[in-house]
């Protein structure tokens, strides 16, 4: 990045291309930071934590909460009269990974993550995982330094035309899959645990949904009820 006047030593500039870097996500995110630190924090992959940095990772859990506070709080707005299953469905599609992922994309979030050279080089930068996680812990920054209103604030305008484009709920993949058997007349899916991955704090299932003369399809996921939802998404994607 150029810098607009020399400041002197290669430490000198990274510092003047780290207070850009902060100013320009400030504008982005329409928040002034009383606690850069937070900021800094939010925007830290664990990659960096050898370097005794603190990353986004205890951030995440926060700003999880949040984006589903918010998101709760303007489909109950927006939809007064549908019922807490449909909505429950609406705001599930509306903070996922993906979701998230395309919101941090669309925003440019890339050039103003800190990680590894290693992680930086596996393009870590446009990885929905990194990206998702990254809107997430922005969300609790952006919550602890100036309080819901500052969140509300950078939510609404950017999940208002998600929520509009969604004309009726959508169908969670498992039912889909079931409506998608029953009219092929193959019967109905079963699923089944194949593997249990990762330390026990953080395990990864994996599931396998099958159906009747057809191949079986696998999913992972952080339990098994998500796993299930992934195995279901691509035997039905198979099937079409």
């Amino acid at each position: 990045m150029t810098v607009g006047c020399r400041v002197g030593t290669g430490s000198s500039v990274r510092f003047a291309s780290e207070q850009r870097l902060s100013k320009d996500i400030e504008g982005l995110l329409g928040h002034k930071f009383s606690d850069p630190a937070l900021l800094a924090a939010a925007l830290t992959h664990s990659s960096l934590l050898k370097q005794k940095r603190t990353s986004y990772e205890r951030l995440e859990f926060l700003g999880d909460r949040v984006l589903g506070l918010l998101v709760a709080d303007m489909l109950l707005r927006r939809f007064p009269k549908e019922a807490e299953g449909d909505l429950a469905k609406r705001q599930a599609a509306l903070i996922n990974r993906d979701t998230l992922a395309e919101v941090g994309r669309g925003l440019g979030l890339g050039p103003f993550l800190k990680m590894s050279k290693g992680e930086d080089q596996s393009g870590g930068r446009d990885t929905p995982n990194m990206l998702s996680d990254t809107m997430e812990a922005l969300l609790a920054a952006l919550y602890l330094d100036g309080g819901l209103q500052a969140a509300r604030q950078f939510v609404e305008p950017l999940w208002k035309p998600l929520i509009e484009a969604a004309k009726e709920p959508p169908k969670d993949a498992k039912t889909a899959l079931q409506e998608r058997t029953q009219a092929l007349r193959l019967g109905l899916p079963t699923y089944s645990l194949k593997d249990r991955k990762g330390p026990d704090h953080s395990p990864v299932f994996v599931v396998e949904a099958a159906v009747a003369g057809r191949s079986p399809a696998e999913g992972e996921g952080k339990s098994k009820r998500i796993a299930e939802q992934v195995a279901a998404a691509a035997l039905l994607e198979a099937l079409s």
